[in-house]
């Protein structure tokens, strides 16, 4: 068994004791937790652990998680822990953001919260030379990740994704689904123990306000050969440059991108309108994302040496170049520069997400307003502010289109996406 975690802190600062995964001591015997996301209401559990006498040595939400499931046992436990009954305890105490990874003993334990605001997915892990569909063997093993692409580099293959509000155990001796909590009320108690994950009473999540996936993640932060809700997030984003195509065409000789996720946006741009696609910009792959630098500083470096220009396919041409999106708008700017520098005519960004203009309290580094781009300068203004002869983003509802249009979900388990980010229009009450 093992468990690891790779994503940057966005509550509790870059202080070192928030790294993941966080371990206690419990009476039953070592915890650890690994989580993605961001609990909405933290200070108010924060204020509850604390007002049991129980000190918190961290501000990270990940310890009051550890915590949370390590203290007073739920009502009906006897001298064995009912892990499962204390997750869903803590699924009840906070409707949203997480997806969590628990380990205890020779267990580990998959959950999403009700809403499915973060992704998890089940691999499996089978014995080389066999089919994955070969009942007749027993897998090597399970594993749990945020995303899908990671089971091919440990070879594992998707079985599904975890549902919303569902509690998932590994064990020796197999996976099995123990519980969903539905959004925001439950009809009977459910519980599975056939060892067979899609062997689930359905109708127990069929009830209450949609799910709220995080619709960012086939914008951007997905690697583009993952799979969520049965469509791989290559073809959305494929789909998203076809529809920004359709809603704001412009004449121009080639079609570019910012790579890399913008990638299969531009392609997508270049298929609908018929212009030529060829690249423009030499990624130094040896940087990271910007996005994701912990501080403004730190982001203008990372751009300033991410990017080479190819002026050879830029001298005296009217440039598209495709953004998968523009959060802070510290990338474009310069990158518009450069193009110009080397030989561009016309540089036209088209934008293959709509404008941020709201902040995500779900796990998200887009903290205030006045940091989104889109909030800056009326959206006619935009182009000049950034140096662009144009510029346009994809509308909502083209965003929304293109992510349904390839969803393949089985046994009629219901979708719905987090808009949040774009619209305002959070899937739950903040406390604030």
């Amino acid at each position: 068994m093992g468990l690891g975690h790779t994503r940057y802190s966005t509550a509790g600062g870059r202080d070192p004791t928030n790294t993941q995964p966080f371990m206690v001591h419990t009476r039953h015997g070592p915890l650890a937790t690994a989580h993605n996301g961001e609990l909405i209401n933290a200070m108010a559990l924060r204020k509850a652990i604390m007002d049991r006498g129980v000190g918190l040595s961290t501000l990270s939400d990940s310890e009051l998680i550890t915590q949370m499931l390590s203290q007073a046992p739920p009502r009906g436990e006897k001298a064995k822990p009912d892990w499962g009954a204390r997750i869903r305890h803590l699924i009840e105490a906070t409707p949203t953001a997480y997806s969590l990874v628990v380990m205890q003993e020779d267990k580990i334990y998959g959950v999403r919260d009700p809403f499915g605001n973060r992704p998890l997915c089940i691999g499996r892990l089978m014995p080389l030379g066999t089919a994955n569909d070969d009942e007749q063997r027993k897998p090597l093993g399970w594993v749990f990740s945020s995303e899908s692409c990671a089971f091919q580099s440990m070879g594992a293959t998707l079985m599904r994704e975890v549902y919303p509000g569902e509690i998932v155990e590994l064990s020796p001796d197999g996976v099995r689904s123990l519980d969903i909590v539905p959004r925001p009320k439950r009809t009977a108690p459910h519980s599975n123990a056939h060892g067979d994950p899609d062997d689930i009473d359905h109708e127990t999540i069929l009830l209450g306000p949609p799910p709220a996936f995080c619709i960012f993640e086939y914008v951007y932060f997905a690697r583009a050969d993952s799979v969520f809700e049965g469509q791989q997030v290559y073809s959305v984003r494929q789909r998203c440059g076809r529809q920004l195509a359709i809603e704001s065409p412009v004449d121009a000789d080639i079609i570019s991108t910012v790579p890399e996720s913008a990638t299969p946006a531009a392609l997508g741009f270049s298929l609908e309108s018929g212009i030529p696609y060829i690249e423009v910009l030499c990624k130094n792959r040896y940087v990271g994302r910007s996005f994701i630098q912990p501080d403004t500083r730190s982001r203008k470096l990372a751009v300033a040496k991410k990017f080479g220009a190819l002026s050879e396919n830029l001298m005296g041409r009217r440039v598209v170049l495709v953004d998968d999106s523009i959060v802070r708008g510290t990338t474009v700017g310069p990158i518009i520069q450069l193009l110009r520098q080397a030989g561009a005519k016309e540089v036209h960004i088209r934008v293959a997400s709509p404008p941020l203009k709201h902040p995500c309290y779900m796990g998200i580094n887009i903290p205030t307003r006045g940091e989104l781009l889109a909030n800056q300068k009326p959206l006619e203004e935009l182009a000049s502010h950034v140096g662009a002869d144009s510029l346009a983003y994809l509308s909502i509802e083209g965003l929304r289109k293109a992510v349904r249009q390839g969803i393949v979900l089985k046994n009629n388990i219901p979708t719905g996406h987090c808009t949040a980010c774009l619209d305002g229009n959070y899937p739950v009450n903040l406390e604030w």
